[in-house]
């Protein structure tokens, strides 16, 4: 992808962005986002070059480039151990595929919701039940005498 045909997600070119025009008051915050499309041409370069988790995460990004900075956020929130059940993660998935159309984040909060729950780091809806998972792994790292 040629430095002319990179757009921001105002459909600005690089060459735009620049202090005059921020000066001038030309520009807003808006003009710095990045598109969905650069990050998908990112993603291919990556993959071209090997890289695949970070392909994965940029197409990711680019899915979420058409979602409002706070509902990114909401979403981060939501994926961070420890912070929801595992039905409320699968809702985020679902709500991620058919409202936002961003079936491979989908597919990311479907795979932390699994990995979370083997790993025993959702929140936990009954909180005795935590205590005696802690009390239980305790337990078990004890010496032997």
């Amino acid at each position: 992808m040629a430095k002319n045909t990179v757009r921001t997600a105002t459909g600005r070119t690089l060459d735009e962005l620049n202090i005059e025009a921020i000066q001038d008051r030309e520009l807003t915050a808006e003009d710095f986002r990045i598109s969905g499309g650069t990050l998908r041409h990112q993603a291919e370069v990556a993959d071209a070059e090997g890289y695949w988790q970070l392909a994965e995460n940029l197409r990711r990004a680019a899915e979420l480039t058409s979602i409002s900075n706070e509902e990114v956020l909401d979403i981060y929130d939501v994926l961070r151990p420890g912070r929801c059940t595992y039905d409320d993660l699968m809702a985020l998935a679902d709500r991620l595929d058919k409202d936002l159309a961003a079936p491979l984040t989908a597919a990311f909060a479907r795979e932390a919701a699994e990995v979370y729950q083997e790993r025993g780091i959702l929140k936990d809806s009954d909180p005795s039940a935590k205590r005696r998972m802690s009390a239980a792994k305790g337990s078990s790292h004890k010496a032997v005498s």
